[in-house]
């Protein structure tokens, strides 16, 4: 994988980059929509590729693991030839999923063992398999195991749970460095800054990781529930360490505001089940703040769901008839929702990256992020 930075804001961290692959590039700022069993809900590839110009996506390797399962995306040819995608895919390792089975799973230095969320059955996950694992799955970018801390937490858990991490983290760069690709592709493995809330663990955790010289590197365990000025500290002090030659990713993370913020302190990437999930609800993402198309204020209203015409489809229907189609549960309201709020994600990407080339993100930034937040 080659990373190029291809400009940098001259009054904040934020720059615009290139990253290139096997299955393409990916310009940065980049925003990954989530394809959890491998696809996107309600999203069809051709909307990915043609309306929403998606250049990367994300499964994950705990689903994908469960069901359909390993031998049926083996004998596919890989997770690309089973889906149909062909540009690059990311695939998280599974930490936050078993991290979110506090009552059905069990960590111990060796790994984790787990019940699944189907049909209650056991399953082992240590840092070596799981990097077998995303060799058969075959993404492009796969990630490390790790412990995805919760918030609030004690600093000895903190401490405990990066130490597990770092040690999965040797474990897992080793397993990585004794295996090849499976389907012709090269890939690329990212560890993860670990540390909660603690300034001097996520300092010790970032150079740590650093030191691995990996080809890029993951921040997680934040956007777990933490106020968002303690979220934007830890992004700030992780990547004033981690390298500025190689790409970051912020795991998780987050609204649009969210995303701007971290992008002016050095993020590169980013993912979250928010534009679909919040879509499938209601909840609508636009320059002029946040719609919940549910209230009854918008029954009559007869204008476009973005009168800013920064998405095709919001342009394209109206606030009352994506009301009434929300309303009465039509499966085409979610679909709506899901391609404008991926749209608009992307859009925000495309849209800092053009203000970071011209110099001028942070005021931009600082004029567009009161709008983002407000409610509608």
């Amino acid at each position: 994988m080659f990373f190029q930075l291809t400009a940098v804001d001259g009054h904040s961290g934020a720059r615009a980059g290139l990253i290139s692959t096997g299955r393409g590039n990916i310009r940065t700022p980049a925003f990954m929509p989530v394809g959890t069993a491998g696809s996107v809900k309600g999203i069809g590839r051709h909307e990915l590729e043609d309306r929403i110009n998606a250049e990367i996506i994300l499964a994950n390797t705990y689903h994908l693991y469960l069901r359909p399962g390993l031998e049926t995306i083996s004998l596919a040819g890989g997770i690309h030839k089973f889906t149909g995608w062909d540009r690059p895919l990311l695939t998280d390792s599974g930490g936050y999923q078993v991290f979110s089975l506090a009552e059905n799973r069990r960590l111990s230095d060796e790994g984790a063992v787990f019940r699944s969320h189907i049909d209650g059955s056991t399953h082992n996950f240590t840092p070596e398999n799981v990097i077998d694992i995303q060799r058969t799955i075959g993404a492009d970018i796969i990630m490390a195991f790790d412990e995805c801390t919760p918030w609030p937490c004690e600093y000895k858990y903190a401490l405990d749970s990066m130490d597990l991490t770092h040690r999965w983290l040797e474990r897992g760069w080793k397993r990585y460095g004794e295996t090849e690709p499976l389907y012709g592709k090269e890939q690329f493995l990212f560890p993860i800054v670990q540390g909660s809330v603690y300034r001097d663990l996520r300092i010790r955790s970032a150079e740590y990781i650093s030191s691995f010289d990996a080809a890029g590197n993951a921040v997680g365990g934040l956007s777990v529930g933490e106020p968002a000025e303690i979220m934007y500290e830890m992004v700030d002090v992780v990547n004033r360490i981690l390298p500025e030659s190689k790409p970051r990713y912020l795991m998780g993370v987050g609204t649009p505001a969210n995303m701007l913020e971290c992008i002016a302190l050095g993020t590169d990437m980013f993912d979250c089940v928010m534009p679909t999930r919040n879509g499938r609800n209601g909840s609508l993402f636009t320059l002029e703040g946040i719609i919940n198309i549910k209230n009854l204020k918008w029954k009559n209203d007869f204008s476009p769901v973005d009168a800013q015409g920064t998405t095709s489809t919001g342009a394209q229907y109206s606030k009352a008839y994506l009301r009434h189609l929300i309303v009465s549960g039509e499966i085409l309201g979610s679909v709506i929702a899901s391609l404008h709020n991926l749209e608009f994600y992307i859009w925000l990407m495309d849209r800092a990256r053009e203000k970071i080339t011209d110099g001028n993100f942070n005021s931009w930034k600082n004029s567009v992020v009161p709008g983002l937040q407000r409610k509608l």
